[in-house]
């Protein structure tokens, strides 16, 4: 059971991380290359549906990593669990008002606000990434460790 909980974690991290890696590396540079009014139009559905699949991969890192953390007192497993857990609270408290503007019905899509709006996002959502790849680096060495 304690195996297949540390894999759990490391692979749902993994998945969030090679997805918020891909946004930030590809997607959103691709995007920040349009006009204004047609970053955000690909934004929008992007964003929504990207929520549904990054926010419960986040969510079972976490929580699987706190139970192996749990079950072996390994303090290394919180931590990894912690950094995975905190694209949570921060994607509410820091990227959800950029979020909310963006998709707000008196923005002007070709507006100067609407383009550095969407740069603030890239940069927020760097952090996400950031986070998920420390997660992801911790939870593969622990693993490793563990199987020898």
């Amino acid at each position: 059971m304690l195996e297949w909980l540390q894999l759990s974690a490391l692979v749902s991290a993994g998945l969030f991380a090679g997805a918020a890696l891909y946004i930030n590396v590809a997607e959103h540079p691709a995007r920040m290359r349009l006009d204004a009014a047609a970053a955000l139009r690909q934004w929008a559905p992007s964003y929504r549906r990207a929520t549904w699949m990054q926010a419960p991969l986040a969510l079972v890192s976490c929580a699987c990593g706190v139970a192996v953390w749990i079950a072996d007192a390994q303090a290394t497993w919180l931590i990894a669990a912690v950094s995975i857990g905190a694209v949570v609270p921060f994607t509410f408290l820091a990227i959800m008002p950029t979020n909310h503007r963006l998709l707000a019905a008196d923005l002007d899509p070709g507006s100067a606000e609407c383009r550095a709006l969407l740069a603030k996002w890239g940069v927020l959502h760097a952090v996400r990434t950031a986070l998920s790849l420390v997660a992801t680096l911790t939870y593969g060495v622990l693993v490793y460790f563990a199987a020898r």
